[in-house]
C-alpha cells in the first residue's frame, strides 16, 4: 500500500505510515507540511518522498529538514519554478510522473 497526501494532508499520510508499517510501502508527499508530523519522522520506514515546488521556499525548507530526520530511504525532487499548489504548465504533470514511479519502484 501507498500513501499520496499534498500540504496538510502530508503529515496524515506520514503518520497514517507509522501506524501500519508493515502494510506501507511508500509515501509521497506534495509540497507537504512535514512540519505537522515531526515528532513521528524518526518512525517512518516507509519509502518516502517528498515533492516540493522549487518557489515553496518555506515548504522546501520543511521537507529537506524533515528528510534529514528520515531513517529510511527517501528523497526531495524539486519541481523547478512551481509554487506550494503546482498550478503551472506541467507541473501537476510532473508530479505525477515521479509519484508513479516512487510507487511503482516500491511496490515490485
Amino acid at each position: 500500500m501507498g500513501y499520496f497526501g499534498s500540504s496538510t494532508g502530508a503529515a496524515a499520510a506520514l503518520r497514517a505510515a507509522t501506524h501500519l508499517q508493515d502494510d506501507v510501502a511508500a509515501v509521497v508527499s506534495r509540497g507537504g507540511r512535514v512540519d505537522l508530523a515531526s515528532e513521528v519522522l524518526e518512525d517512518v520506514r516507509a519509502k518516502t518522498l517528498f515533492v516540493v515546488g522549487g518557489a515553496d521556499s518555506q515548504v522546501l525548507a520543511l521537507n529537506r529538514e524533515a528528510a534529514m530526520r528520515l531513517s529510511c530511504e527517501h528523497d526531495v525532487h524539486v519541481v523547478k519554478d512551481a509554487g506550494h499548489r503546482f498550478e503551472g504548465p506541467g507541473e501537476l504533470e510532473e508530479v505525477a510522473d515521479v509519484a508513479t514511479t516512487w510507487f511503482a519502484e516500491a511496490m515490485t
